[in-house]
């Protein structure tokens, strides 16, 4: 999986970042990795961009947050992206590069063997959501101002309009590969826990669509949790991104901690 892995420069001394280049589909895609120092292997988060293309790109101020909170976290560009090879897709095929990825952390001497969390943000979500369902041992999610209904963002979003009919189609023609794109239809097919973060003044993803996921999820009787910031918008201010992820990463070694004891516990039987 691991073609090369190039050490960049690192703002921050004790986190190294490095420009990771791997294998999906035959493509070389692109990523950045961020490892804290440490003697032990640490958890992994799988961050899941936004965006297409350079709107969205993967910025290194946030993998080095989240990095900094004592995990290894892997960042694909998606193909096409920084020099890599193929064309994204918005989680069509390109979702393949999330699949690919997690393979490649979970192999990486840094990472302790085990789950590899996955933080969605924005049409990342989808892509994160879809590697949970379509990956065992995948998870848990955290679902960032995210994409939960594509049909939505098609009529929320006009400036996206022709970028949505040339990559995935027209809605009414193409009603399947928006379903596919959209976890709201497939909730009862994500195996475990999700958490969701939204602004309440999310003017590029509406909180509606983090409502919507919330009661599919319900409904289907699946593990979740909801955190709705007031007044926000799709991206948070600094200081407040920065006890949100606090919360978030909370969340998820509390979450990991409790699925590796119910594993310990199926095996046990």
């Amino acid at each position: 999986m691991l073609v090369s892995r190039e050490p960049l420069r690192s703002p921050n001394k004790h986190i190294a970042l490095h420009l990771v280049t791997y294998m999906s589909q035959g493509l070389q895609v692109k990523g950045l990795l961020a490892v804290p120092a440490a003697q032990a292997p640490l958890p992994a988060v799988l961050f899941c961009r936004g965006g297409i293309r350079k709107v969205g790109m993967v910025r290194k101020r946030r993998v080095l947050s989240m990095a900094k909170r004592g995990y290894a976290v892997f960042a694909p560009y998606y193909r096409g992206n920084e020099g890599g090879e193929g064309r994204e897709d918005f989680a069509g095929e390109d979702r393949h590069d999330v699949l690919h990825a997690l393979t490649l952390v979970q192999s990486l001497p840094e990472v302790r063997p085990g789950r590899v969390a996955l933080i969605g943000f924005s049409r990342g979500a989808v892509m994160a959501m879809l590697a949970a369902k379509e990956r065992p041992g995948t998870g848990p999610v955290v679902v960032w101002s995210g994409v939960s209904d594509m049909f939505d963002t098609y009529e929320e979003r006009v400036d996206l309009r022709r970028m949505l009919k040339r990559v995935v189609g027209h809605p009414r023609k193409d009603a399947e590969a928006y379903e596919r794109r959209s976890p709201v239809y497939w909730a009862e097919a994500i195996p475990v826990p999700v958490l969701i973060v939204h602004g309440t003044a999310d003017s590029q993803v509406s909180v509606g669509q983090a409502r919507k996921l919330a009661a599919a999820l319900e409904r289907a009787g699946k593990d979740y949790a909801m955190d709705l910031y007031d007044g926000l918008e799709h991206r948070f201010p600094r200081e407040t991104e920065e006890r949100a992820l606090d919360a978030v990463f909370a969340w998820i070694t509390r979450k990991l901690e409790e699925m590796s004891g119910s594993l310990g516990t199926e095996r046990a039987r």
